[in-house]
């Protein structure tokens, strides 16, 4: 089982306060996964988020491709 979110700074695994609320301006993973071990296989999708002062986080890995299909098309590219 792998957790779904961690503190990102200069240290990529930095430890954070998990008990005291997000501020702006924090750096958080989203990062869910699947792992099947009988098949010996696992997926994980991270996004880096920026906690805004107003409105939704931003993220990150906004622009990066994770469908399929478009990491394929970069790669017969």
């Amino acid at each position: 089982m792998h957790g779904t979110s961690h503190h990102i700074g200069l240290d990529t695994h930095d430890y954070g306060l998990l008990h005291e609320p997000m501020q702006a301006n924090n750096v958080f993973t989203v990062e869910p996964g699947i792992y099947i071990p009988k098949e010996g296989f696992g997926i994980r999708l991270e996004d880096d988020v920026v906690v805004q002062e107003k409105g939704e986080p931003f993220n990150l890995m906004g622009n990066i491709p994770i469908e399929a299909d478009e990491i394929e098309d970069i790669m017969n590219s």
